[in-house]
């Protein structure tokens, strides 16, 4: 039983190990997003964090407002779901290499 455990613990620590790994990993992958016929552009890392932002200056007008913040809304929403589908693309073969079953969410 003792022999058991200590191979479960080890299969916690790689399963740990790869995680960090892969999280690593993530904050190096990039996506891009835009809106407004390329006019907004956003950028994400892989844990979806936005590393910039890119506004084409034909778009700024101190008139529509309203519609710059919606460019750059719109941008952010499609980058944030690019951003979790290459985390989950990630951690789903982590998962798969370690013979776990794919979990959604992950």
């Amino acid at each position: 039983m003792a022999g058991n455990m200590k191979q479960i613990m080890k299969q916690v620590q790689k399963a740990q190990d790869l995680m960090q790994k892969k999280q690593e990993e993530l904050s190096k992958v990039r996506v891009t997003a835009s809106a407004g016929g390329g006019m907004v552009k956003v950028v994400a890392t892989g844990q979806e964090e936005i590393v910039d932002i890119s506004i084409d200056p034909e778009v700024v007008s101190p008139d529509d407002v309203g519609m710059l913040e919606d460019l750059i809304l719109a941008a952010v929403k499609e980058v944030q779901t690019k951003a979790k589908e290459a985390a989950q693309k990630e951690m789903g073969g982590m998962m798969s290499s370690m013979g776990l079953p794919n979990i959604p969410g992950f």
